[in-house]
Order: structure tokens, then C-alpha cells, then sequence
């Protein structure tokens, strides 16, 4: 990365005018966001190791066997970072057309003799050596990226103040195409997500309030809709029962959130201990490396060790807010706003899960849980952010 220079942003030489030669990409990057990031990252490597050592029917008997895989994936989520700030938030711009068919197509390939389910969800591609790819977890990224094409080109260009109707109603139709999709896996934590996500999108774009009002309607009527007509599968609505009421099968449906909330409470303030945890150590908690990672932390590391990653996220949501308040273009603001919905409620219902407080949807914690297609995606996120950041002009 120290050898990127700022020629790299030719087209908006304007903007970098003021830049000294000392200056460079470097330089301009967000490092408490990074530095919270990769904190998370090894966290969750501390914690992915603990929760799956002594698991052998998954680790095959090696012990480091998802150690390795999560490093891996970070690793390769770091270099994904580091090429989208190499090309730049706005040279992605106009690369959204390709990469959301694409996406779109991937989405749609699950549906194929390709897919392959998981834990009830038909969402995921198998690939050789063992390795597996949720295509929903990119539609998140192209969503926003072309959301904010749509929203801010007319915007940015000075031909209006903030989006007309026409075009609210052509991102909503881009954003509409691959939730159907991944609905219909189904997928309804990925579709939870992806609404949040349109939801601060049009919020950061300056669209009427019509629109959001409107859209909150339409969901709750949708979900209304959803559950009457049992287009929900059987497990999906024992996990909403068992949110609504915990002791209603203690020993089924709600015997994760139940263990889960043992393993958070037994860790107390300072923890077990890391390794000590005895329903981590017992496997009493399924799912603990993905789901259920939060877990650990609240057994092993107590409330500190579980608040430490709260306060890490926080940071990040916060450097993620101001970048998108500094940034000049409407563009930029929309794709930052979209990733702090996407972090902030991916976030709160993971834990909140685990705490009883949401119902289990199946979403990673970002940074912490194991998960190849989530990790990449989230680091291509905050490549996103710090391209943003780089590419904003300079101001005295």
C-alpha cells in the first residue's frame, strides 16, 4: 500500500490539487477504522479456535483446521480491501452495471443443481477443496453500489437537489430484483439485511419521506402477507415461535438461544477464562464458530472481553458515519450510509440473538464470526469506506 500514489485519481485532480508530495494514499486512510477491523479479525480468530479445537467430527481431527480457514479468509478479505481502494469507490461506479449482473446471476445460480443447502437454506454454491460461496452476501455490496448510481448521478451532476421519483422507483426496482431471489431460498436473514440497507440508502439520499413511509407500510403488510399465506418454511416460524416464547420447546427450536444466554451469563464480568469455558468447551452451544461466535466472548472473556467487541464495532459505525458526513458527493454518502445500515443491523441482531432479544435469522457477526463470503464482502466494505475517505477533497 505505501507505494500507491495519488496520479492513481487523475479524473479528480481538482480535488487533490492541495496534496503536498509527502502526501499519499496511506497517509489519508481511516486507521481507527482499519485498526478496529483487524482487531475484530483477531478476535474472532482467538475466538473461531476456542469454539472448534475440541470438535473433531468438524475439524477432522486438526485442531487449527478453522483457525487457519478464518486467517485465510481474513487475509484474503485484507487483499480485497486493498484492490478496492486501488480502484477507487468511483472507478467501481461505473463498473455497477457488470458487477451487479453478475451478482445477480450468482444469486440465481443457487437456485440451480449448483446450490447447495445449509442449515435450511438454500443459499450457497459449492466449489472444490471443501470451500463454499453465499452469493447473497456480494448482492448486499452491489445493492448499495447500485442504488447510489442511480440515486446520486443527476444529484452530483447539479441537474437537481436530491432524487426524483423516477428514479427512487428504478433503484427500489434494482434492489427488488435479487431480494425475490434470495427470499425465495429462502434467506430471510440476507433479506432482512438487504432492507435495512435500502431503508438507509434512501434515507442518506435525500428521497421524500413518501418513500420511506411508504416502504415501512408495504413491508409490514408483506410480512403480514408472508406469514399468513405459510410462504414461510417450518423452521423459520418455529425460530419467530421460539422468540416469542423461549420455554416453548427449551430442549428444540429453543435450545440455542437457551444455551447461548447459559454461556453469556456464566461468563460474569472478567470471563472463565480464554479456552475455560465449559459450555464452549462441552459444545453445548451449536453453531458457536458462525452464529453463535458472541458466545465465547461472554463465557471465556466476560463482560469485558463481550464489551471490548461492542466497542470496537461502535467505532467502527462511528468513523463510518463521519466519512460519510465529510464526503462532498452524494454518491459517496450513499454507499457509506448503506454500509453503516448494513454493519449496524447486522450487528445488533446477531448479538441480540444470542442474547434472546431478536429472533435467530442465520447472520455472521462482521470481522468475528467464521465465513468466507461474508468476510470478503465485509472487508471489500471498508474498502469502500476508505476509498471514500481518500478520494474526498482536501479542506484547509
Amino acid at each position: 500500500m505505501a507505494g500507491f500514489s495519488v496520479q492513481r485519481y487523475a479524473p479528480e485532480r481538482s480535488a487533490w490539487g492541495r496534496l503536498t508530495a509527502r502526501d499519499s494514499v496511506v497517509r489519508r486512510l481511516d486507521w481507527p477504522l482499519l485498526g478496529s477491523a483487524i482487531a475484530l479479525s483477531l478476535i474472532g480468530s482467538i475466538l473461531v479456535y476456542s469454539a472448534t479445537r475440541g470438535r473433531d467430527s468438524l475439524t477432522h481431527g486438526d485442531p487449527y483446521y478453522f483457525l487457519f480457514r478464518h486467517a485465510l479468509n481474513t487475509g484474503i478479505g485484507f487483499a480485497l480491501m486493498v484492490g478496492t481502494i486501488w480502484l477507487g469507490h468511483r472507478t467501481l461506479r461505473g463498473a455497477v452495471p457488470v458487477l451487479y449482473g453478475l451478482s445477480v446471476l450468482l444469486v440465481m445460480a443457487v437456485l440451480t443443481p449448483l446450490g447447495a443447502t445449509v442449515n435450511g437454506a438454500h443459499a450457497w454454491i459449492l466449489l472444490p477443496g471443501g470451500f463454499s460461496l453465499q452469493p447473497s452476501e456480494f448482492t448486499k455490496i452491489t445493492i448499495i453500489l447500485g442504488m447510489a448510481m442511480l440515486l446520486a448521478a443527476r444529484v452530483d451532476a447539479g441537474d437537481q437537489p436530491h432524487p426524483d421519483h423516477r428514479t427512487v422507483a428504478k433503484a427500489l426496482g434494482l434492489a427488488a430484483l435479487p431480494m425475490i431471489v434470495v427470499m425465495g431460498m429462502p434467506d430471510l436473514g440476507s433479506v432482512m439485511v438487504m432492507v435495512v440497507i435500502v431503508l438507509g440508502v434512501l434515507l442518506a439520499s435525500g428521497a421524500s419521506n413518501r418513500w420511506i413511509f411508504g416502504l415501512l407500510g408495504a413491508g409490514t403488510a408483506g410480512a403480514v402477507a408472508i406469514w399468513q399465506l405459510g410462504l414461510l418454511d417450518d423452521y423459520q416460524i418455529a425460530r419467530f415461535a421460539a422468540f416469542a416464547n423461549p420455554a416453548l420447546d427449551p430442549a428444540g427450536v429453543g435450545y440455542n438461544t437457551n444455551q447461548a444466554r447459559i454461556a453469556i451469563g456464566s461468563g460474569g464480568l472478567f470471563g472463565t477464562g480464554l479456552f475455560q469455558g465449559t459450555q464452549t468447551t462441552g459444545q453445548f452451544v451449536p453453531e458457536q464458530q458462525t452464529d453463535f461466535v458472541f458466545t465465547v466472548a461472554g463465557e471465556e472473556l466476560g463482560f469485558l472481553g463481550a464489551g471490548l467487541i461492542l466497542v470496537l464495532l461502535g467505532v467502527i459505525l462511528w468513523r463510518a458515519c463521519r466519512i460519510a458526513r465529510e464526503t462532498t458527493e452524494l454518491y459517496g454518502t450513499i454507499v457509506a450510509a448503506g454500509i453503516i445500515a448494513w454493519f449496524a443491523f447486522q450487528s445488533f441482531e446477531n448479538i441480540g440473538m444470542t442474547l434472546g432479544i431478536m429472533p435467530v435469522a442465520g447472520l455472521p457477526l462482521p470481522f468475528v464470526s467464521y465465513g468466507g463470503s461474508s468476510m470478503f464482502a465485509i472487508w471489500v466494505a471498508i474498502g469502500l469506506l476508505q476509498s471514500i475517505r481518500v478520494q474526498r477533497p482536501i479542506t484547509a
